[in-house]
């Protein structure tokens, strides 16, 4: 494994989000430089919390002053983020950002729709790069999105998948590729396929969520337009549109695949989902879901 960059200035985008987060502690914890990017500049231990909002371009210099690397996460619920991320990767070049580790999409290559148009276009902004392309999250069933929502309060995860697997990875393990890719002496300069080590069903995982809780989980199926008509009720027609159609290409097969890239990168192995529910619902008093009626 390739030895770490002298400290210097990380500016970690979506500072609280998932992903963010866990990437600014395991920085601040190795007691490098860390700006904490958020719209609201939240205070974050061991880093400086800056103000950053893709759709405020006023706040760019002072999210980027300093700053020599740069994690980025594309702004939420957008089809089209490269309308926002490529002015400012422009920018982030411009004042001295010499390497950029994107999270992108396990279901989305470069080229592809959404961010994929953001990764096509690193490699020509910034000579060391790399994007990471984890699976779905294991968090999606025990955080706060709408499907551990719809766990908690309904016993239920509703999809378009049907009984297509995917090799769901926990947030850490991206976490812990993202800050060697930040930090190690030579870039990836290329895109990482990221997995946890074993590839479920949905059906599978609402097993999974059933033996840790002690109470009913299921997996509702639901039809490609079904799916789409209910995200839309939360979100943007043409972005639910986009999530239904990943979940589509799911019971396709799509994501039917487990990678190496978490233990060639950290050198241990990845976690399991039994062992991220049991931390993340068993260990820590998280209401358990709801009974079926």
């Amino acid at each position: 494994m390739s030895a770490a960059t002298p400290p210097g200035s990380v500016l970690v985008l979506g500072a609280t989000g998932t992903t963010g987060g866990r990437v600014v502690s395991r920085l601040a914890g190795e007691g490098r430089r860390v700006k904490a990017a958020g719209r609201r500049a939240t205070p974050v231990d061991g880093a400086e919390a800056v103000r950053f909002d893709w759709y405020d371009p006023a706040t760019y210099a002072g999210a980027l002053d300093g700053a020599d690397r740069v994690y980025l996460v594309a702004p939420l619920d957008s089809a089209t983020p490269a309308d926002v991320m490529l002015p400012f990767l422009r920018q982030a070049r411009a004042s001295g950002v010499r390497r950029a580790v994107l999270l992108g999409s396990s279901a989305i290559p470069e080229g592809g729709p959404a961010v994929g148009q953001v990764h096509q276009a690193l490699p020509g902004l910034f000579d060391e790069w790399a994007v990471l392309r984890p699976s779905w999250f294991m968090q999606n069933f025990t955080g706060d999105h709408m499907h551990a929502r719809s766990v908690r309060e309904e016993g239920v995860i509703v999809t378009a998948a049907g009984e297509g697997r995917v090799a769901f990875v926990d947030a850490d393990d991206i976490a812990a590729v993202a800050v060697h890719a930040l930090t190690d002496v030579r870039a990836p300069g290329t895109d990482l396929v990221i997995t946890g080590p074993q590839a479920l069903s949905h059906t599978e995982v609402a097993t999974v969520l059933t033996e840790v809780t002690g109470r009913t989980v299921a997996h509702r199926p639901l039809t490609y337009e079904g799916m789409r008509d209910r995200l839309a009720a939360s979100m943007p027609l043409e972005y639910a549109a986009m999530l239904a159609g990943m979940d589509r290409a799911n019971a396709e097969g799509a994501e039917d695949r487990t990678t190496d890239t978490v233990r060639r990168l950290t050198g241990r192995e990845p976690r399991t989902f039994r062992a991220h529910a049991l931390a993340a619902i068993g260990g820590t008093g998280v209401a358990p879901p709801a009974p079926v009626a």
